[in-house]
């Protein structure tokens, strides 16, 4: 091969190559879009009534989650909202938990951080017959009703990590200890639960 030949070989492997690195990187940069609009359109068109709510499956029924939920509440008292509530025009009233009637899906259960005067709304909802979805859905500032942030509502998810880690470290991990010792949960989105010691195997209030 004369040096001719070999020079004309050498610059038509270096475009090749070139060509290869830039359809990589294209097929990179699209990858890259794409998972990027596929998070926008999830986060801003996520379907249900509480879709921004962070969720928590336990691997038991619901009564016995509820038996559990309202032992912790009875145990720690000031996490209970033991007051009433006002409405933005002054009239005051008791936020009640539970359902608002048989067709209700979702069992309310409200939550109170004494503290920084919140209120936080949660509530369950069976999955199974042997599991159940336990959500946290919101935070109101104050006693004065109509002052709710939902949870995951910032587009930067780790804006909401702050209320979340709160919760988890005053509220659910305190039901977790009730569970983990006979009970299996599947947290979603939550990856301090993993270090817990338990056995093997993530709107506004109507």
């Amino acid at each position: 091969m004369s040096v001719a030949q070999r020079a004309l070989y050498k610059s038509v492997v270096l475009h090749f190559m070139r060509k290869k690195k830039k359809i990589a990187f294209g097929f990179f940069i699209g990858l890259i879009t794409f998972l990027i609009l596929a998070y926008i359109s999830a986060w801003l068109i996520a379907p249900g009534s509480y879709a921004k709510a962070e969720i928590y499956n336990f691997n038991m029924p619901e009564d016995s989650l509820l038996k559990i939920i309202y032992k912790v509440k009875d145990e720690n008292p000031d996490l209970n909202l033991n007051q009433e509530v006002r409405t933005p025009n002054g009239d005051y009233f008791e936020l009640e938990e539970g359902r608002s009637d048989s067709k209700d899906y979702w069992h309310s259960i409200y939550f109170y951080y004494p503290d920084k005067n919140e209120i936080i709304f949660t509530w369950t909802r069976p999955k199974t017959k042997s599991s159940t979805s336990f959500a946290f859905v919101s935070i109101n500032s104050g006693l004065t009703v109509g002052n709710w942030r939902t949870v995951n509502d910032s587009f930067w998810w780790w804006k909401n990590e702050p209320d979340k880690e709160e919760f988890e470290e005053r509220i659910l991990k305190k039901i977790i200890d009730k569970t983990k010792a006979q009970q299996r949960i599947t947290p979603i989105g939550v990856d301090w639960l993993n270090e817990l010691e338990f056995p093997q195997q993530s709107p506004l209030p109507h």
